[in-house]
Protein backbone atom coordinates (compact mmCIF):
# COMPACT_ATOMS: atom_id res chain seq x y z
CA UNK A 1 0.00 0.00 0.00
CA UNK A 2 1.30 3.77 -0.89
CA UNK A 3 2.57 5.72 1.89
CA UNK A 4 0.12 8.14 2.35
CA UNK A 5 -2.97 5.94 1.89
CA UNK A 6 -1.75 4.03 4.69
CA UNK A 7 -0.84 7.15 7.13
CA UNK A 8 -4.54 8.74 6.24
CA UNK A 9 -5.60 5.50 7.61
CA UNK A 10 -4.30 5.42 10.58
CA UNK A 11 -4.59 8.70 11.26
CA UNK A 12 -8.39 8.50 10.57
CA UNK A 13 -9.28 5.35 12.09
CA UNK A 14 -6.90 5.65 15.45
CA UNK A 15 -5.45 2.50 17.53
CA UNK A 16 -9.05 0.88 17.72
CA UNK A 17 -10.19 0.59 14.11
CA UNK A 18 -6.55 0.66 12.59
CA UNK A 19 -7.22 -2.50 10.80
CA UNK A 20 -10.68 -2.65 9.84
CA UNK A 21 -10.15 0.98 8.53
CA UNK A 22 -6.24 0.20 6.86
CA UNK A 23 -7.92 -2.44 5.22
CA UNK A 24 -10.78 -0.32 3.64
CA UNK A 25 -8.15 1.86 2.80
CA UNK A 26 -6.44 -1.04 1.10
CA UNK A 27 -9.64 -2.50 -1.09
CA UNK A 28 -9.88 1.50 -2.10
CA UNK A 29 -6.90 1.94 -3.22
CA UNK A 30 -7.11 -1.91 -5.27
CA UNK A 31 -10.24 -0.90 -7.01
CA UNK A 32 -9.83 2.79 -7.26
CA UNK A 33 -9.99 4.88 -10.50
CA UNK A 34 -11.25 2.08 -11.90
CA UNK A 35 -13.73 4.56 -13.12
CA UNK A 36 -13.51 6.04 -16.45
CA UNK A 37 -16.65 9.09 -16.63
CA UNK A 38 -18.18 10.90 -13.77
CA UNK A 39 -21.80 12.71 -14.14
CA UNK A 40 -22.26 16.40 -13.14
CA UNK A 41 -25.79 16.58 -12.62
CA UNK A 42 -27.89 19.74 -11.85
CA UNK A 43 -31.77 19.99 -10.50
CA UNK A 44 -34.33 22.40 -11.57
CA UNK A 45 -36.35 22.90 -7.94
CA UNK A 46 -39.35 24.12 -9.72
CA UNK A 47 -39.89 20.75 -11.13
CA UNK A 48 -37.96 18.55 -8.24
CA UNK A 49 -40.92 19.73 -5.84
CA UNK A 50 -43.76 19.80 -8.46
CA UNK A 51 -42.90 16.30 -9.08
CA UNK A 52 -42.06 14.96 -5.72
CA UNK A 53 -44.23 12.13 -4.50
CA UNK A 54 -44.41 13.11 -1.24
CA UNK A 55 -44.98 17.20 -2.26
CA UNK A 56 -45.18 18.66 1.64
CA UNK A 57 -41.72 17.41 1.93
CA UNK A 58 -39.90 19.73 -0.51
CA UNK A 59 -38.90 23.14 0.29
CA UNK A 60 -37.12 25.97 -1.81
CA UNK A 61 -34.90 28.09 0.24
CA UNK A 62 -35.82 31.61 -0.25
CA UNK A 63 -32.62 32.62 -1.98
CA UNK A 64 -32.67 29.89 -4.62
CA UNK A 65 -33.73 31.13 -8.14
CA UNK A 66 -31.71 29.24 -9.94
CA UNK A 67 -30.72 25.81 -11.28
CA UNK A 68 -28.68 24.15 -8.29
CA UNK A 69 -26.61 20.86 -7.94
CA UNK A 70 -27.34 17.72 -7.43
CA UNK A 71 -24.03 16.38 -7.17
CA UNK A 72 -20.65 14.86 -9.28
CA UNK A 73 -20.46 11.04 -9.55
CA UNK A 74 -18.14 8.79 -10.99
CA UNK A 75 -20.03 6.51 -13.06
CA UNK A 76 -21.25 2.96 -11.98
CA UNK A 77 -18.74 3.36 -8.62
CA UNK A 78 -20.42 4.19 -4.94
CA UNK A 79 -19.55 4.05 -1.22
CA UNK A 80 -15.55 3.32 -1.90
CA UNK A 81 -14.37 4.64 1.36
CA UNK A 82 -16.32 3.64 4.37
CA UNK A 83 -13.74 5.18 6.75
CA UNK A 84 -13.03 8.15 5.29
CA UNK A 85 -15.85 10.90 7.11
CA UNK A 86 -16.32 14.32 6.27
CA UNK A 87 -16.84 17.29 8.90
CA UNK A 88 -18.42 20.69 8.78
CA UNK A 89 -15.00 22.09 9.38
CA UNK A 90 -13.94 20.37 6.21
CA UNK A 91 -16.41 22.77 4.56
CA UNK A 92 -16.17 26.12 6.75
CA UNK A 93 -15.69 28.96 3.90
CA UNK A 94 -17.66 27.05 1.68
CA UNK A 95 -20.86 26.63 3.60
CA UNK A 96 -22.55 29.80 2.14
CA UNK A 97 -21.94 28.74 -1.55
CA UNK A 98 -22.72 25.27 -1.01
CA UNK A 99 -26.06 26.68 0.80
CA UNK A 100 -26.99 28.93 -2.08
CA UNK A 101 -25.92 26.48 -4.90
CA UNK A 102 -26.21 22.83 -3.31
CA UNK A 103 -29.02 22.83 -0.88
CA UNK A 104 -31.37 20.18 0.18
CA UNK A 105 -34.98 20.32 -1.07
CA UNK A 106 -36.03 17.66 1.11
CA UNK A 107 -37.16 19.12 4.84
CA UNK A 108 -36.81 16.23 6.62
CA UNK A 109 -32.74 16.33 5.44
CA UNK A 110 -30.35 18.71 6.65
CA UNK A 111 -27.98 20.72 4.12
CA UNK A 112 -25.21 19.26 6.13
CA UNK A 113 -26.77 15.50 5.45
CA UNK A 114 -27.22 16.04 1.66
CA UNK A 115 -23.63 16.88 1.61
CA UNK A 116 -22.55 13.86 3.82
CA UNK A 117 -24.56 11.63 1.82
CA UNK A 118 -23.12 12.75 -1.38
CA UNK A 119 -19.48 12.58 -0.09
CA UNK A 120 -19.71 8.99 1.59
CA UNK A 121 -22.02 8.02 -1.59
CA UNK A 122 -19.78 9.59 -4.26
CA UNK A 123 -16.79 11.84 -3.26
CA UNK A 124 -14.85 9.01 -2.00
CA UNK A 125 -15.16 7.64 -5.19
CA UNK A 126 -13.64 10.71 -7.03
CA UNK A 127 -11.15 11.27 -4.63
CA UNK A 128 -8.82 9.25 -6.17
CA UNK A 129 -8.05 11.84 -8.54
CA UNK A 130 -5.92 14.58 -7.76
CA UNK A 131 -8.11 17.81 -6.64
CA UNK A 132 -10.93 15.47 -5.75
CA UNK A 133 -9.19 13.61 -3.32
CA UNK A 134 -10.46 15.20 0.12
CA UNK A 135 -13.58 16.54 0.86
CA UNK A 136 -12.79 20.13 0.52
CA UNK A 137 -11.12 19.46 -2.95
CA UNK A 138 -14.34 17.86 -3.58
CA UNK A 139 -17.20 20.33 -2.84
CA UNK A 140 -14.55 23.33 -4.47
CA UNK A 141 -14.09 21.33 -7.48
CA UNK A 142 -18.42 20.61 -7.71
CA UNK A 143 -18.98 24.42 -7.08
CA UNK A 144 -16.17 25.32 -9.74
CA UNK A 145 -18.08 22.95 -12.26
CA UNK A 146 -21.54 24.76 -11.35
CA UNK A 147 -20.10 28.39 -12.38
CA UNK A 148 -18.69 26.86 -15.41
CA UNK A 149 -22.14 25.33 -16.50
CA UNK A 150 -24.57 28.19 -16.43
CA UNK A 151 -28.27 26.63 -17.42
CA UNK A 152 -30.09 29.75 -16.69
CA UNK A 153 -27.95 32.12 -18.93
CA UNK A 154 -27.81 29.48 -21.63
CA UNK A 155 -31.53 29.10 -21.82
CA UNK A 156 -31.86 33.12 -21.37
CA UNK A 157 -29.43 33.58 -24.10
CA UNK A 158 -31.84 31.16 -26.39
CA UNK A 159 -35.15 32.87 -25.05
CA UNK A 160 -36.59 29.63 -22.91
CA UNK A 161 -37.92 30.86 -19.48
CA UNK A 162 -39.45 29.05 -16.83
CA UNK A 163 -43.41 29.63 -17.56
CA UNK A 164 -46.47 27.50 -16.77
CA UNK A 165 -48.39 27.95 -19.84
CA UNK A 166 -45.63 27.53 -22.44
CA UNK A 167 -43.98 24.60 -23.35
CA UNK A 168 -41.00 23.49 -25.24
CA UNK A 169 -39.41 20.96 -27.67
CA UNK A 170 -36.38 18.46 -26.68
CA UNK A 171 -34.78 19.57 -29.43
CA UNK A 172 -34.86 22.79 -28.32
CA UNK A 173 -33.78 22.58 -24.77
CA UNK A 174 -30.84 20.77 -26.53
CA UNK A 175 -29.41 23.29 -28.65
CA UNK A 176 -29.58 26.12 -26.17
CA UNK A 177 -27.41 23.41 -23.77
CA UNK A 178 -24.98 22.45 -26.44
CA UNK A 179 -22.59 25.20 -26.67
CA UNK A 180 -21.66 24.76 -22.80
CA UNK A 181 -22.69 20.57 -22.14
CA UNK A 182 -20.80 19.40 -25.65
CA UNK A 183 -22.25 16.82 -26.92
CA UNK A 184 -22.90 13.73 -24.23
CA UNK A 185 -25.16 15.19 -22.07
CA UNK A 186 -29.00 13.91 -20.66
CA UNK A 187 -32.08 16.09 -20.32
CA UNK A 188 -34.67 15.09 -17.82
CA UNK A 189 -37.74 15.39 -16.88
CA UNK A 190 -40.35 13.79 -14.33
CA UNK A 191 -43.80 13.77 -14.37
CA UNK A 192 -46.10 15.49 -12.52
CA UNK A 193 -49.69 14.93 -11.33
CA UNK A 194 -51.10 15.65 -14.00
CA UNK A 195 -49.00 13.64 -16.25
CA UNK A 196 -46.73 16.68 -17.98
CA UNK A 197 -43.46 16.31 -18.70
CA UNK A 198 -41.40 18.59 -16.51
CA UNK A 199 -37.77 19.80 -16.89
CA UNK A 200 -36.18 18.74 -14.19
CA UNK A 201 -32.57 17.46 -14.23
CA UNK A 202 -29.34 18.13 -16.90
CA UNK A 203 -26.72 15.44 -16.54
CA UNK A 204 -23.33 16.28 -17.97
CA UNK A 205 -20.92 13.56 -18.43
CA UNK A 206 -16.97 14.05 -18.25
CA UNK A 207 -13.71 12.66 -18.52
CA UNK A 208 -11.69 12.78 -14.74
CA UNK A 209 -9.68 15.61 -16.19
CA UNK A 210 -13.51 17.38 -16.60
CA UNK A 211 -12.92 17.44 -20.79
CA UNK A 212 -16.58 16.72 -22.42
CA UNK A 213 -17.73 13.63 -24.37
CA UNK A 214 -17.23 10.83 -21.94
CA UNK A 215 -19.25 7.93 -23.25
CA UNK A 216 -18.82 4.60 -21.09
CA UNK A 217 -21.72 2.61 -21.15
CA UNK A 218 -21.30 0.05 -18.02
CA UNK A 219 -25.28 -2.09 -17.16
CA UNK A 220 -26.81 -1.60 -14.48
CA UNK A 221 -26.09 1.37 -12.68
CA UNK A 222 -27.20 2.22 -9.26
CA UNK A 223 -30.53 3.32 -8.63
CA UNK A 224 -29.54 6.61 -7.09
CA UNK A 225 -26.87 7.61 -9.99
CA UNK A 226 -30.22 7.82 -11.53
CA UNK A 227 -30.94 10.45 -8.63
CA UNK A 228 -30.24 10.35 -4.97
CA UNK A 229 -33.97 11.51 -3.93
CA UNK A 230 -35.21 8.15 -4.73
CA UNK A 231 -38.79 9.13 -4.63
CA UNK A 232 -38.42 11.81 -7.66
CA UNK A 233 -36.99 9.53 -10.30
CA UNK A 234 -35.54 11.44 -13.59
CA UNK A 235 -36.16 9.40 -16.83
CA UNK A 236 -34.56 11.02 -20.10
CA UNK A 237 -37.54 13.66 -21.74
CA UNK A 238 -39.07 11.81 -24.62
CA UNK A 239 -38.27 13.49 -27.68
CA UNK A 240 -41.97 13.62 -28.92
CA UNK A 241 -42.91 14.99 -26.18
CA UNK A 242 -43.68 19.06 -24.99
CA UNK A 243 -41.93 19.34 -21.97
CA UNK A 244 -42.77 22.40 -19.17
CA UNK A 245 -39.93 24.34 -17.65
CA UNK A 246 -42.01 25.70 -14.55
CA UNK A 247 -41.24 28.38 -12.81
CA UNK A 248 -39.85 28.54 -8.89
CA UNK A 249 -42.30 29.18 -6.37
CA UNK A 250 -40.87 29.36 -2.77
CA UNK A 251 -44.71 29.60 -1.02
CA UNK A 252 -45.88 26.93 -2.87
CA UNK A 253 -43.06 24.79 -4.52
CA UNK A 254 -45.36 21.78 -4.58
CA UNK A 255 -47.69 23.75 -6.77
CA UNK A 256 -45.83 26.35 -8.18
CA UNK A 257 -48.51 26.87 -11.00
CA UNK A 258 -52.31 27.67 -8.95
Amino acid sequence: MGAPLLLVAILLCGHALTCQCTNDVFQMEKSSCTWKCMTFALVWPGAFCAGLKKPLECIIPDAIQSWTIHGLWPMHETGCCGCWPIFRSDLEGLEPQLSRLWPTLVKSRSNMTFWKDEWNKHGTCAACVEGLNSPTQYFQATLKLRGHFDVDRAFMDASIKPTCNQTYKVADLHAALAPIAGDRFEIQCQKDKNGRELLVQLKITMYKNYTLGCDHKQPGPPAHVQTSWKDSPGHPCPQNSPVYYLPISHEHPQNPCD
